[in-house]
């Protein structure tokens, strides 16, 4: 088959919905040559949405997008795309960890506003966990973004590297090595030394007990975005982990989605 443009959808299908006032509908888009996988899920009632880029955390089937959260995400009024990134759920390439599958990410802004109901001025990256590196580089690399919603995120690789042991196997095998005998592998993913390309508001949620992705994490970014006289807003909870329990989390996604509306 002929590789297309990155941006361009290749395939659809209905996808199970668990809200009946929700479609969701997977779709195969090109991204720098190959073929990625992603779910859009949208109000089924007519009208103009804004969008949001739903970027995932974890590698591979770990913390792989849950319709749930994305029909709850659509059902506050937004139609809202998360890419698999490539290698996930058939798709093709290979999860690099926010290397070059990071423009996953960038291109499913390009996804998100060929929805005939989306506002294509009012886009939103949301991101969770190592999703947030993701988010990063996208509002690095684009300039059409309204806001940036990172929750639990990923900030600096390398600090992750060295507080998460339990993955370091993953990320020499994935990344080629170690932040000692890979230093320009790694960089080459830290988003902070671009930091001042990042020109919309940023919100940052963390739980204080987090032992996933540590609170410093969230005190690097936050501090590298003042340092860079950009608009910082966070939301710390001193009381949660990386999983915030059900009925606080469901405020949280109606505060952010009230926030994000309030933007630009």
């Amino acid at each position: 088959m002929q590789m297309k443009e990155s941006g361009t959808i290749e395939h659809r299908r209905l996808y199970p919905s668990p809200n009946p006032a929700v479609k969701l509908q997977e779709v195969t888009y090109w991204s720098d040559g190959f073929r990625v996988k992603g779910l859009f899920a949208e109000p089924i009632e007519e009208g103009e949405y804004e969008g949001i880029v739903y970027l995932r955390g974890g590698m591979q089937h770990i913390g792989m997008v849950r319709p749930s959260r994305m029909a709850q995400l659509a059902s506050q009024g937004f139609i809202v795309f998360a890419p698999y990134y490539r290698g996930n759920r058939g798709g093709e390439g290979r999860d690099e960890f926010a290397g070059n599958d990071r423009m996953d990410a960038v291109y499913a802004v390009d996804i998100l506003k060929q929805h005939p109901k989306v506002k294509v001025d009012r886009i939103h990256l949301f991101a969770f966990s190592r999703g947030g590196l993701m988010a990063l580089w996208t509002a690095i690399l684009r300039d059409d973004l309204t806001s940036v919603v990172t929750w639990a995120g990923v900030s600096d690789i390398i600090f992750t590297y060295k507080e998460r042991k339990d993955m370091r196997r993953m990320m020499k095998r994935v990344i080629g090595g170690t932040p000692n005998n890979q230093a320009e592998a790694y960089r080459e993913r830290n988003a902070l030394d671009r930091i001042e390309e990042i020109d919309v508001p940023v919100l940052i949620i963390h739980g204080m007990l987090d032992e996933h992705v540590s609170f410093e994490q969230a005190k690097i970014l936050e501090d590298a975005l003042i340092a860079q006289s950009k608009k910082v807003e966070t939301w710390y909870f001193s009381q949660f982990t990386h999983h915030i329990p059900p009925v606080h989390n469901r405020k949280i996604v109606q505060d952010l989605c009230k926030w994000m509306k309030e933007q630009g």
